[in-house]
């Protein structure tokens, strides 16, 4: 009898542990760039070194699979020195109390009135399994140097 029992709480852990295993492993890198407009070269982004209000912010997250499979969700907290302005594909959910709440900005609302970009404190994409098993992917999306 404690043989069948300990198999079974074995078991138990056995299945507990297999999504930890299965799970996917992301490393995520990150870089910002501030979009300049030069007379006769037209936009260019350049390293962000230093930051003036109004400059428009662009990040650069960069994402790879290191292990395990399926989907995952790349979340990112905004600055408050900064007001986000949109992604490069719109897929994004954003959050206007640190995560506590998630959805579209357009169909968010901050007490009687719609949320602005400058209501925004996090932003969030699913990567789906098919996209995830793709091994790498960047996520673009802006910003604004209040």
């Amino acid at each position: 009898m404690n043989l069948r029992r300990s198999l079974i709480v074995l078991a138990g852990a056995l299945c507990l542990a297999a999504p930890a295993i299965a799970a996917p492993l992301i490393a995520l890198d990150s870089a910002v760039y501030v979009e300049k407009v030069a007379p006769g070269k037209g936009r260019m982004l350049q390293p962000a070194a230093q930051l003036n209000r109004g400059d428009r912010l662009v990040y650069v997250v960069s994402w790879y699979r290191m292990g395990g499979t399926g989907a995952f969700t790349v979340t990112n907290p905004l600055p408050r020195s900064v007001y986000y302005q949109g992604s490069a594909d719109g897929s994004e959910e954003v959050s206007l109390d640190s995560g506590k709440t998630w959805g579209k900005l357009e169909q968010m609302r901050v007490g009687a009135r719609m949320a602005t970009p400058e209501d925004v404190t996090q932003v969030r994409w699913h990567v789906a399994a098919a996209q995830a098993a793709q091994g790498a992917g960047e996520i673009t999306y802006s910003a604004i140097v209040r």
